[in-house]
């Protein structure tokens, strides 16, 4: 007859089990960067050379990829959030990517596509604004909502501008 091992405490599994572990569960959630997972095991007291080789482990895998990470994040916040480059690369660049990689990731938005998807973000407001003769307040509102959103002020001012009198000329027929 064979007997059963009781489950091992935590206390028995090695430190570097736990690390590997514990970026699992973490990356189960949803990916992420390097620099994240180095902040999640400094903070639950993991040494830098352990956390090293667990980080390399995982890189090694395919589970741990920056550069992908930023596409994905790229493609993700554009398409829901509507963000510009610049408000992408501030949001890399918390995230720990390095400014190679967000340069690469940022690389496949041209001008053109930026402006168009501020258009589509200004026709989308205006749809619900009620137009008045003054248009300062809601080109304010209008230029506030593509800087928070990272898009030039220049851009910003010349997007607003003309939905607004396409807008206008829309609702006048």
């Amino acid at each position: 007859m064979t007997k059963s091992c009781p489950p091992q405490s935590t206390s028995e599994v090695p430190r570097e089990e736990q690390a590997h572990n514990l970026c699992l569960r973490l990356l189960t959630a949803r990916a992420r960067t390097r620099a994240e997972l180095e902040g999640q095991l400094a903070k639950r007291g993991y040494p830098d050379d352990l956390s090293e080789r667990v980080l390399d482990r995982l890189t090694q895998v395919g589970l741990v990829d920056d550069a992908g990470f930023a596409e994905q994040w790229v493609q993700s916040r554009r398409r829901t959030a509507g963000k510009g480059k610049r408000a992408l690369a501030a949001e890399l660049r918390t995230k720990g990517v390095d400014n190679d990689v967000i340069a690469a990731a940022l690389a496949d938005i041209d001008a053109g596509a930026e402006r168009q998807r501020a258009e589509e973000l200004v026709a989308h407001r205006l749809r619900r604004e009620r137009l008045t003769d003054d248009d300062a307040k809601l080109t304010r509102r209008l230029v506030g909502m593509l800087a928070r959103r990272g898009y030039g002020d220049t851009m910003a001012f010349d997007v607003v501008k003309v939905a607004l009198a396409n807008e206008r000329e829309r609702r006048r027929v």
